[in-house]
């Protein structure tokens, strides 16, 4: 049976209350509800898989991991399937926020397995409230700028955080920040965040307070001026949530379009605003700290999270050929690169499942014996592994690649021959 190499992708896309309602239906040419669109989804989470075609051309689309399941070698090749089973290894998304996510930490894969088995004992149902591990994987992430983009990612240094309390000059924080100078990070921040959450929640005032010096700080300019104004919208987003002290201790940062952020398990962060592509393992376990109306559970938070001090990195692509970029991590799932193929063909063989996104302009599939497919503006298109070479054409094109990464991520790429 000769099957094609590629199919269009029918992506859910996921109402959160944080999303935008015009990012993405901007970006994928759909009109907007008036309803929040926070991701669009393309992968093979069970919770929401995207759609296509399947492999023996049967009926209509139908969910990528019913797919997978039914031929897990067709469309996901042995060498995936040998690594990491019959399952997708990583979702792919685009996140559009105009509210803050919540503040939040992902488990390792050991802490996920043990959390989920721990669970499932103890009969917590899936979708309860307080359902902390929805499954036994871990959830590193990869988000890359679209644009402007907001985000709070690691704790600050602690030097640098003492200076900012000391600026807010509120009494509640008075004493963090002499803690923060006379004890190891690692003994303070655990301590201050047990006690804002759960032992001492800050009061309605004394969030007031803080909110009104966060105000201050931004109106009055100098090294965390840019900061204390997102913290300060976050605030407003969230009033009363106790969560915001949690917030003052992380880096603020601001990427543009290109930039990206690797985050691994233990370090704390925020999307606060903006739109990126996001690139994951396929894990929906997420512990939540803050601003959030959702179950923060402290102490599986303390468990899981990193007190490491430092400035993020922010990453940008490093050059691979004349036409595709790649964004380092070190994740075993994944693989991020940006493609600008332009109009002289590209031809690549497909060693591994990929997903690409066309983020800008207007590209085109082409593979002997099978109809080209266009792919404009907002459009994705699932690649099977072993399928024979195809080429990619795209004069103005920039598109977004998923697929698996190392051991496997040598021999993924395009390779930089034209046809």
């Amino acid at each position: 049976m000769s099957l094609p190499p590629f199919a269009l992708l029918h992506n859910p896309v996921r109402p959160y209350a944080w999303g935008s309602p015009t990012a993405i239906p901007a970006l994928t040419g759909t009109a907007p509800t008036g309803a929040p669109q926070a991701e669009l989804w393309m992968g093979a989470h069970p919770s929401a898989p995207s759609e296509l075609l399947a492999p023996d051309g049967a009926g209509g689309p139908q969910p990528l991991d019913e797919l997978i399941q039914r031929y897990p070698n067709a469309m996901l090749g042995p060498d995936t399937v040998g690594r990491f089973g019959p399952a997708l290894p990583f979702l792919f998304k685009v996140l559009a926020a105009d509210r803050a996510l919540s503040l939040q930490v992902h488990p390792t894969r050991t802490q996920a397995a043990a959390g989920y088995a721990a669970e499932e004992a103890r009969g917590v149902p899936l979708d309860a409230p307080e359902r902390v591990f929805k499954d036994p994987g871990h959830k590193p992430e990869l988000i890359c700028a679209l644009g402007d983009f907001e985000a709070l990612c690691g704790f600050r240094p602690a030097p640098d955080t003492a200076r900012l309390l000391d600026a807010l000059a509120v009494p509640l924080l008075a004493r963090w920040a002499d803690d923060l100078r006379a004890h190891p990070a690692a003994e303070v921040l655990p301590a201050l965040l047990r006690r804002v959450l759960a032992e001492d929640r800050p009061t309605g005032p004394q969030l007031r307070d803080i909110t009104r010096a966060l105000h201050r700080l931004a109106a009055e300019g100098g090294p965390f001026a840019e900061a204390c104004a997102g913290y300060a919208r976050a605030a407003a987003q969230y009033p009363g949530d106790p969560g915001l002290v949690a917030a003052l201790l992380l880096n603020h940062v601001r990427l543009t379009a290109g930039q990206a952020l690797y985050l691994d398990a233990g370090v704390p962060h925020a999307y606060l605003r903006g739109v990126g592509v996001e690139l994951m393992a396929n894990s929906d376990n997420v512990l939540r700290c803050g601003l959030t109306p959702k179950h923060v559970d402290v102490d599986g938070l303390l468990a899981v999270t990193s007190f490491h001090t430092g400035e993020p990195q922010v990453l940008t692509a490093l050059p691979g050929d004349r036409f595709e970029d790649e964004f380092p991590s070190p994740a075993e799932e994944f693989r991020l690169s940006r493609l600008r193929p332009g109009p002289a063909a590209v031809r690549a063989e497909l060693p591994t499942p990929q997903i690409l996104l066309c983020a800008e302009g207007r590209a085109r599939l082409h593979a002997p014996g099978f109809a080209d497919l266009d792919l404009p503006r907002g459009a994705s298109v699932y690649l099977r592994p072993g399928a024979g070479p195809v080429e990619l054409t795209g004069r103005g094109a920039e598109l977004f690649r998923a697929t698996t990464g190392a051991p496997a991520q040598a021999g993924t790429g395009w390779p930089n021959s034209r046809s």
